[in-house]
């Protein structure tokens, strides 16, 4: 099963997908917390999803071109 949320910030995507994932048995993936373990890790991604991070700007399709 593949499910994507999505929606703006604080309309509880991630309180709803950690529900679904917990009652389905599916994986809950979060591409926010993805990028935030590879910034504190200081992987070349999180290097650079933080730049976006910072500027406080969403790190948006098509940033890896930059």
């Amino acid at each position: 099963m593949r499910l994507m949320i999505i929606g703006p910030q604080g309309v509880g995507k991630g309180t709803q997908s950690a529900l679904l994932s917990q009652a389905l048995g599916v994986p809950h993936i979060c591409t926010g917390d993805l990028f935030r373990s590879h910034a504190a890790a200081r992987t070349e991604l999180g290097r650079r999803a933080l730049e976006f991070m910072n500027a406080g700007d969403l790190v948006h399709d098509g940033w890896a071109a930059r």
